[in-house]
């Protein structure tokens, strides 16, 4: 199970992809699967094995220069690699490998060609990312892909839709205590995502000031974890976050709106994640891009929490409007649903992630890839040591 070298699993804090990869390791390690975990040292996630390359999460070097950070994935493939010439050249090969590290996961994975276990790819992102690559890579019958949603593989290329094997969508850990009471609720919305541009975090400051709603913001900026780690960077010259868009975005977009009823309090993880997930009265998802995939929506419902979201991407797919939250076309009608609120049954909420959006749900559903993966892949031959 392929993490990729930026943040540890389970992250502390910020980290959707990192959170579905301890979701879905811990439940097959449940079914008896043996799972070998490609991370960062610093990860608590129990497996049966261990592969790093960095000893703690690399998320903050990405505002750096293209060519510090291209360094960083390759290195951490390499250890990948290793271990499945290590695990070969003793008799024991994986059966497959799950990779979620973009491109340079699949890129090395498929050049090895017969030499290695056949390969699932989970793509995290929107497909136009990276559209290049994914409109002329060919996993030689040993790589294959898995969507989030089937929205996001609607708007991939044809040559990568040929080699895809399905979607499945995510799923979190679901909390044992039931969803808070008004009382328990602190009359505040949340917005739990990096703070850029594409999630339009400006978006619902906006609303949220026209409405009289406070907002708490929690999650990075430009891969800072709060306030304190940006002013420090922002005081050395030298700081590549200077240079980094998001950084620009923020301190343009987002930094004169914050107020005593708009606050920005960084990255949350453990309790006090969960405590604002389960006490605030909804969270907002007000992006301007296709959405993938949408943790953090799943995250909300299962604490009982219901969604005022941008109808788009995987959105429609994971809100249903009028029972778990609210869909909005543009600010106007976004901003128009805040004084909705009161309409959506937290029940109802934590009843629909239960049935969508367990982790035995995503087990199954990869579970059915990986019997289909290896049905597909190749006749394998061992990896040769010398």
């Amino acid at each position: 199970m392929d993490a990729g070298p930026w943040l540890p699993v389970p992250p502390q804090g910020y980290g959707g992809l990192e959170n579905v990869v301890a979701t879905l390791t811990t439940e097959l390690r449940h079914r008896g699967h043996t799972v070998v975990l490609a991370t960062v040292g610093e990860s608590g996630q129990p497996a049966d094995g261990r592969v790093c390359a960095f000893p703690t999460g690399q998320f903050p070097r990405l505002a750096g220069p293209y060519p510090e950070v291209t360094g960083l994935a390759h290195a951490h493939e390499h250890a990948v690699v290793a271990e499945i010439r290590r695990h070969a050249a003793a008799g024991v090969p994986f059966d497959l490998v799950h990779s979620h590290l973009e491109v340079v996961g699949p890129a090395v994975l498929a050049a090895l060609g017969p030499a290695a276990p056949p390969v699932l790819h989970t793509l995290h992102w929107d497909l136009r990312r990276n559209a290049g690559f994914y409109e002329t890579f060919d996993g030689g019958g040993r790589v294959f892909f898995a969507g989030v949603s089937d929205s996001q593989l609607a708007r991939g290329p044809t040559r990568l839709r040929e080699q895809v094997l399905g979607a499945v969508p995510l799923s979190v850990p679901l909390p044992a205590e039931p969803p808070a009471s008004p009382r328990e609720r602190t009359g505040a919305v949340l917005v739990l995502a990096r703070l850029c541009e594409a999630k339009g975090t400006d978006i619902a400051l906006r609303a949220c000031r026209a409405a009289g709603v406070p907002v708490v913001l929690a999650g990075p900026v430009g891969g800072q974890p709060g306030p304190a780690a940006l002013e420090a960077a922002l005081a050395d010259p030298a700081s590549p976050v200077h240079q980094h868009p998001d950084v620009r975005w923020f301190r343009e977009a987002v930094a004169p709106l914050l107020d005593e009823g708009a606050r920005w309090v960084g990255s949350v993880a453990g309790a006090e994640k969960q405590r604002l997930l389960r006490c605030s009265r909804a969270l907002l998802f007000p992006v301007r891009w296709p959405e993938p995939g949408g943790t953090a929506v799943c995250e909300a419902l299962a604490a009982g929490t219901p969604v005022v979201a941008m109808a788009r991407g995987c959105l429609p797919s994971l809100v249903e409007p009028g029972v778990t939250g609210l869909l909005a076309d543009d600010e106007e009608a976004f901003t128009a649903a805040l004084d909705r609120l009161d309409e959506l049954d937290p029940r109802a909420c934590a009843a629909a992630a239960r049935r969508r959006f367990a982790p035995e749900v995503m087990a199954d559903g990869y579970e059915r890839l990986y019997a289909e993966l290896l049905r597909r892949a190749a006749p394998r031959a061992l990896v040769p040591t010398g």
